[in-house]
């Protein structure tokens, strides 16, 4: 069953914690085996997994990626003006594919799933899919 979850972003960039809304959906499925794959359909955001126990990990990757694409730039083109946050969420990816085995995600101790907004605030949403096998 796919799973369509939404949530507010309140700032340009942020990197927001998942973990807890997806494991919600997986214990909902009640499969104990195969994989979860967490999506976000916008061009300008992104999912990724990280760190999750020092906040200081989040500040320092947003610094670092807005360092390496600052919002303005002399010779970006596109007309809206946020290609800093598309090259942001091409960086970061669309998806990310999690082994779930005894009914948990196989994460490492100090992993967290992460919803990553370049070009907020915004209205989003984001799917899961939970895969038996």
């Amino acid at each position: 069953m796919l799973i369509k979850e939404n949530l507010r972003t309140t700032n340009r960039d942020e990197l927001i914690d998942i973990t807890r809304q997806v494991a919600s959906v997986v214990a909902k499925q009640g499969i104990q085996e195969g994989i979860v794959v967490v999506y976000c359909p916008h061009t300008t955001a992104g999912i990724t997994i990280n760190e999750n126990a020092d906040p200081d990990v989040k500040k320092d990757v947003l610094m670092r990626l807005d360092e390496v694409y600052p919002w303005n730039h002399p010779q970006y083109r596109h007309a809206e003006g946020n290609t800093a946050s598309h090259l942001k969420a091409i960086t970061t990816g669309t998806s990310q594919t999690i082994i779930l085995t005894g009914g948990k995600m196989l994460l490492g101790r100090w992993q967290g799933i992460y919803f990553c907004e370049f070009d907020g605030p915004r209205q989003r949403e984001y799917y899961i899919k939970v895969v038996e096998g």
